[in-house]
């Protein structure tokens, strides 16, 4: 099945927004870093059961390498995303849930930047368009309001933070699933969930009795929702990373814009939260843009 990632894509992305809606709705309890170890801490233990499920069917044939590099890839990722989680669901209680999610689309576009002034990667003339395109799409959506102009100035600052660091997330677990078992990239997906979120959960809930250990009372207290967080959490990381061991991260976060109008949808059914006509006009040029830089 060639495209099998596209499918595989389309799905993580929808069980990323709920997800995020589940955790959106534990911020105001349990604080960013606490909502933040939920998708982490609550999801291993369904990360821990695909991954036996996994194993046993293909029993005898994964042969995996946990090399040193394998190791940098998966902390880079596991590090980033952390930041990047948490920068989110601030961008979504301050800017809105909608208008946050999209801003997280501006992680390609902001990687392909970073790769010019860091690594002195090219593009086309079709993604530097895809650049420009989703940077006017961002100044739309996050232009100040008199009603809230801190609120969605801050919130866009979270929103561009998140994106950048999902953006060096998602290409350092791409390579991580490929270096540890390439020839089986389910296999490789969900046990790299399993190791990443078992680490992010040590140091997450370290940090927080350390802390801040009110935040551990707060998602102890929440173990309903947060077990909806974690399972949507870890079958989404595990599908994005089938994807990404199947097809080139600019091509999956490609497909991946579709999560914009699921948002939109959530945020209104759930959040009562209603776009204008210009935030919906920027999340199409967002949208646009970041198609267009993908398959540069």
């Amino acid at each position: 099945m060639p495209f099998l990632w596209v499918f595989v894509t389309v799905l993580a992305t929808a069980l990323q927004v709920a997800r995020n809606a589940l955790q959106r709705g534990l911020i105001a309890d349990a604080g960013p870093w606490g909502a933040t170890l939920v998708r982490f801490l609550f999801g291993l233990p369904f990360s821990v059961a695909f991954t036996l499920v996994v194993m046993a069917i293909w029993h005898g044939q994964l042969h995996p390498h946990l090399s040193n590099a394998y190791w940098i890839d998966a902390l880079t990722g596991a590090s980033t995303q952390m930041v990047a989680t948490a920068a989110l669901l601030v961008a979504m209680r301050r800017a809105g849930f909608a208008v946050g999610t999209t801003l997280q689309q501006s992680s390609l576009p902001l990687a392909a930047v970073l790769g010019l002034l860091i690594f002195h990667d090219t593009l086309s003339p079709i993604g530097w368009t895809g650049v420009a395109v989703t940077t006017v799409g961002l100044v739309i959506l996050t232009w100040p309001k008199q009603a809230a102009e801190g609120q969605l100035l801050s919130g866009a600052a979270f929103g561009l933070v998140s994106g950048l660091c999902f953006g060096f997330s998602l290409n350092a677990y791409r390579h991580a699933a490929r270096l540890l078992e390439p020839h089986h990239p389910l296999f490789s997906a969900v046990a790299t969930v399993t190791l990443t979120q078992t680490a992010q959960s040590t140091a997450l809930v370290a940090y927080l009795a350390w802390r801040h250990p009110w935040a551990l009372r707060a998602v102890a207290a929440g173990w309903r929702k947060s077990l909806g967080a974690g399972f949507c959490g870890a079958a989404a990381s595990a599908l994005w990373l089938m994807a990404l061991a199947l097809a080139p991260a600019a091509s999956v976060r490609a497909v991946a814009v579709i999560e914009t109008p699921i948002a939109v949808a959530a945020g209104r059914r759930m959040f009562k939260e209603k776009l204008s006509l210009g935030q919906w006009i920027a999340a199409a040029f967002t949208a646009v843009g970041v198609v267009m830089t993908a398959i540069n």
